[in-house]
């Protein structure tokens, strides 16, 4: 399969996205812990038996969320970050958003550098009747503590390192 000629680009730019989603939440006084497929893959990679991703153990673990973020009270909850410089969905994200839902019920937290709020929450099943996303700020997050001033200083963050990737009013850089 063919890689988009800007697929380091968004490689980079989803991997800054969940440092910042990281660093927000446990400055902010979470604990918060790295899981993801990336973690998984590496250790698949090193096992001689060819890893399928086809089948249904393929599918949860490509599926596997970001994070596990331990609330107040101790309790997992499972978060998959996503960039998208606009905040709107790419046309594979529903079937994605379906796997991560069937298997984890992970929160998502969306990324964009376009338009604030720039950390937005959403909660399973992601989508409305319509098949519209429905997702509210991160700052109005109940299950996790959010520090309003760690906010600030962290949309401030997506201000200096995400937002300068855009031109021309916010058409997409290439």
């Amino acid at each position: 399969m063919e890689q988009p000629k800007n697929y380091a680009e968004s490689m980079l730019k989803g991997r800054m996205a969940e440092t910042l989603v990281e660093e927000l939440l446990r400055k902010s006084g979470n604990t918060i812990y790295r899981f993801g497929y990336e973690a998984i893959l590496q250790q698949l990679t090193q096992i001689k038996q060819d890893f399928d991703k086809n089948t249904e153990t393929g599918k949860r673990i490509r599926a596997i969320p970001d994070f596990i973020v331990l609330d107040e009270k101790g309790d997992t909850i499972f978060l998959e970050v996503k960039f998208r410089w606009d905040g709107k969905l790419h046309p594979n994200d529903v079937p994605r958003l379906e796997r991560i839902n069937t298997f984890w019920s992970a929160k998502l937290v969306f990324v964009n550098c376009y338009e604030k709020p720039y950390f937005r929450v959403s909660n399973p099943p992601y989508l409305d009747e319509e098949q519209n996303f429905v997702c509210t700020p991160l700052s109005e997050e109940s299950a996790w503590k959010i520090d309003p001033e760690v906010y600030k200083e962290f949309e401030g963050l997506v201000e200096k390192y995400l937002k300068p990737t855009l031109i021309n009013g916010g058409e997409k850089k290439d």
